[in-house]
């Protein structure tokens, strides 16, 4: 009924009410790489964002940590194991509308450009021009961009097999900030770009970010993107 546990890390804090969950998906024979889920916790209320399923004593350690309230997708790629988590602890599940990669379940409560954040001093940003649905999350206190698919940071290539790491690098894909290829070729309108929605998330005030895949870049993250799409969008 649902999707196996791949492997994963523990909960790792990453800021006070921010955790994440490093983990992994594999897409097909050999084909493996990095899948993250970021949990907010407001007083013993817990939002996951982009869920990753966990192992029964990954599932001990979130419970023990909250009680789980909000389940959000920001990508329409991403929806994996959001039914198992919404059958697990029947709440709310925060999505756009649209979503086609995994039209179910359906969103409880429905993400736009005025949809109040999750939590207290969040707000989301809308990839408006993007022709599938696709968002971020800003945590203000934190300075916390949170995306799916459209801005990745790599570190190191963990979790991701030889030949995912030889293919992402075929794409496109490197060490350091990335607007994903892959993601903006299917997401863009033909004959557009999406330069005006990258330019408007520079208006949010953000330093760090984390996306689903890849890793935490703790600083410079707003002047990393403004270099990145100084070559996305000028070749």
């Amino acid at each position: 009924m649902f999707a196996p546990v791949y492997p994963h890390d523990n909960i790792k804090k990453l800021y006070d009410g921010v955790y994440v969950l490093y983990g992994s998906i594999k897409m097909g024979p050999g084909m493996r790489m990095s899948r993250n889920m970021v949990i907010l916790k407001e007083g013993e209320k817990l939002t996951l964002i982009n869920p990753v399923r966990m192992s029964e004593a990954g599932l001990a350690s979130l419970d023990k940590l909250g009680r789980v309230q909000k389940v959000i997708r920001l990508g329409d790629f991403h929806g994996l194991d959001d039914a198992f988590y919404l059958n697990r602890y029947s709440c709310e599940f925060w999505a756009q509308k649209g979503q086609s990669t995994y039209e179910y379940p359906n969103p409880s409560k429905e993400i736009n450009s005025k949809t109040e954040g999750p939590i207290k001093g969040s707000q989301f940003f809308i990839f408006e021009d993007a022709i599938f649905p696709e968002a971020a999350l800003l945590i203000k206190n934190h300075g916390l961009l949170i995306t799916t698919d459209s801005i990745q940071y790599y570190k190191d290539w963990r979790y991701f097999s030889w030949f995912t790491k030889n293919v992402f690098k075929l794409l496109g894909f490197k060490m350091g900030i990335n607007i994903g290829g892959p993601w903006l070729k299917r997401v863009t309108p033909k004959g557009t770009t999406l330069k005006s929605d990258f330019d408007q998330l520079l208006t949010f005030d953000f330093d760090s970010m984390i996306a689903a895949h890849g890793t935490h870049l703790t600083s410079n993250a707003k002047e990393m993107i403004k270099v990145e799409m100084e070559h996305v969008f000028t070749n």
